[in-house]
């Protein structure tokens, strides 16, 4: 992490020198002649239930967000805004705060602010109207306790980047997105499905106000998406024509200007685009400046295809011969087959390990169904069902994503993860009936009838115990960065809390390494290394450590 505060730190500086080009961006606002601006009216039916015309906010019994709202850009944004503004002010001091512990230093927060105003001084050049002027209207509902960071605007809008600056600089998120897709022979009604974990990680703050947000634009398709406050884009979603987006992260380079964020780019394919060909031809519309693989469904089509895109070139995998369609984080396409980071992703990371774990699970599975899809997105074991030991990024269930989401785009079905992560239930949504004329705005959307029940997992001792790991292993990490000392029951008691996963034994090693116990560290060291380590850099770390703790045994 040091390097890359660094890095920011460089660049902000850079930053200041070369301030020009940031004036226009920081006084921008998108242009709202054409768009009705009449401030909402909320009115509190309840603690969870607000009502503004014919949108809505609702918190539901499985504790989502179901918002709708409906209208021009503007409408949709200020409604939005104001049915959430709560929930908004709440998540931007939670993402700042994260921000915050990662850059302690009040002095390298001002550079870091400098930097982000540089960075994405082109930004709003690469946002399509109409979702600047949504972005404007949610913006009018944050908090100021952050205008020193960018004003209300224009910090909205670089919260849309953060996505793809997360992706991009990989320390400040952990992205394991997995995603699968199944249809003809492959399903079990000869109908698509898809299903996909997001794991974008925050904190677990971060997404305990996720939104089930269903937008009727004037312009477009209906669609859902499942968001948090203040996000407009899409990172998982499905229209009413039954195309269906999800994102999954690539190996990417540092960017040095923010283009169109992914999440913009696949909400305008949502929300525009009612078969693959037109998602397509939106896609190359637009410039992007991180890698991404844009797993695009369609009812349509009854089939799926990947849409891989990075900021110099563009390629569409399609699997001819084939009746499912995996994805986790490397591209598959011709145009990349030769790319020297693709290769280094399959090489080193756990990208891989998920996708042939997810071809296992499909295989094992001849017909999928939604029930099926959701134990393959909640499962947690490694290939041949070994123990990762929880919380290993190598599972596709890595106990920390966002959201599970499973689509039935013909039937236009789909069903979204509750809390936590994607073991709580699995509500079921009807798009046909949620945007017909007879919706009742102040009850869940949800078809009750068609959920799936919460994972048996979350009522066992071990889910308890890696409730206390998390807990724990944030105190390790605390003393060893201020090489404290600690008892041995409170290591023992520490790994017993999850021992099947390597990190527990690595972190014990590092903290007898620092006390110069060389004997205990190598014992751990080895054990590490004999389970399942998450990527090739960290086994090459740990095995340094072992050949640094033997020379000094000698």
């Amino acid at each position: 992490m040091k390097n890359r505060i660094f890095y920011f730190f460089l660049i902000g500086f850079f930053s200041l020198l070369t301030s020009c080009g940031t004036s226009k961006s920081k006084h921008h606002k998108p242009d709202l002649t054409a768009f009705n601006n009449t401030k909402p009216v909320v009115t509190k039916i309840s603690d969870s239930v607000f009502v503004s015309g014919k949108n809505s906010l609702l918190k539901n019994k499985q504790g989502l967000w179901e918002l709708y709202a409906e209208g021009d850009p503007l409408e949709i944004g200020l409604n939005t805004g104001a049915l959430t503004d709560s929930l908004l002010q709440k998540q931007q001091r939670i993402f700042f705060s994260k921000i915050t512990d990662f850059v302690p230093s009040k002095f390298q927060q001002k550079i870091l602010r400098q930097f982000l105003k540089w960075f994405n001084r082109k930004l709003y050049l690469n946002v399509p109207n109409e979702y600047q002027t949504e972005i404007y209207g949610v913006s009018q509902y944050t908090s100021n306790e952050f205008d020193n960071i960018a004003p209300q605007y224009q910090r909205s809008l670089y919260l849309h980047a953060a996505h793809d600056i997360g992706h991009a600089l990989q320390d400040l998120a952990l992205v394991g997105c997995s995603s699968f897709a199944a249809w003809n022979e492959k399903s079990e009604d000869g109908n698509l499905i898809l299903a996909r974990n997001f794991d974008f990680y925050v904190n677990d703050a971060f997404a305990e106000n996720k939104i089930v947000a269903f937008i009727k634009p004037k312009e477009g398709f209906p669609f859902m998406m499942v968001t948090w406050p203040g996000m407009i884009g899409a990172v998982s979603g499905m229209n009413l024509e039954g195309l269906t987006v999800t994102i999954n992260a690539s190996k990417s380079k540092i960017p040095l200007s923010a283009k169109t964020p992914i999440s913009i780019l696949t909400r305008e394919i949502l929300q525009h685009a009612k078969n693959l060909d037109e998602a397509i031809a939106i896609a190359k519309k637009r410039k992007v400046f991180v890698s991404e693989s844009i797993m695009v469904g369609s009812a349509n089509d009854n089939k799926a295809i990947l849409i891989e895109v990075s900021p110099n070139k563009m390629d569409v995998y399609d699997v001819p011969n084939s009746d499912q369609l995996i994805c986790s984080n490397h591209f598959q396409g011709d145009a990349f087959a030769a790319d020297k980071r693709n290769l280094e992703q399959i090489s080193n990371s756990h990208s891989e390990y998920r996708f042939e774990r997810m071809q296992e699970l499909l295989s094992e599975n001849p017909k999928v169904n939604p029930k099926i899809a959701s134990e393959i997105l909640r499962n947690k074991d490694g290939l041949k069902n070994i123990s990762l030991g929880f919380g290993n990024e190598k599972a596709l269930n890595q106990l920390l994503a966002h959201h599970g989401i499973i689509f039935k785009p013909k039937e236009k079905l789909v069903w979204v993860s509750a809390n936590p992560f994607q073991l709580g239930e699995f509500v079921c949504y009807d798009l046909i009936l949620i945007f017909g004329e007879n919706k009742n705005n102040t009850a869940s959307f949800q078809s009750e009838n068609w959920n799936i029940a919460k994972d048996a997992f979350l009522e066992t001792t071990a889910f308890q115990n890696f409730k206390k790991f998390k807990i724990e292993d944030h105190k390790i990490d605390s003393i060893l960065d201020k090489k404290e000392t600690i008892s041995p029951e409170f290591l023992q008691h520490y790994q017993s809390l999850n021992p099947d996963y390597w990190v527990v034994y690595y972190k014990a090693g590092l903290y007898f390494y620092q006390k110069k116990e060389f004997a205990q560290a190598k014992l751990n060291f080895q054990k590490a290394l004999s389970l399942e380590i998450t990527t090739v850099p960290d086994k090459e770390k740990i095995e340094k450590y072992l050949k640094k703790v033997k020379r000094k045994l000698k």
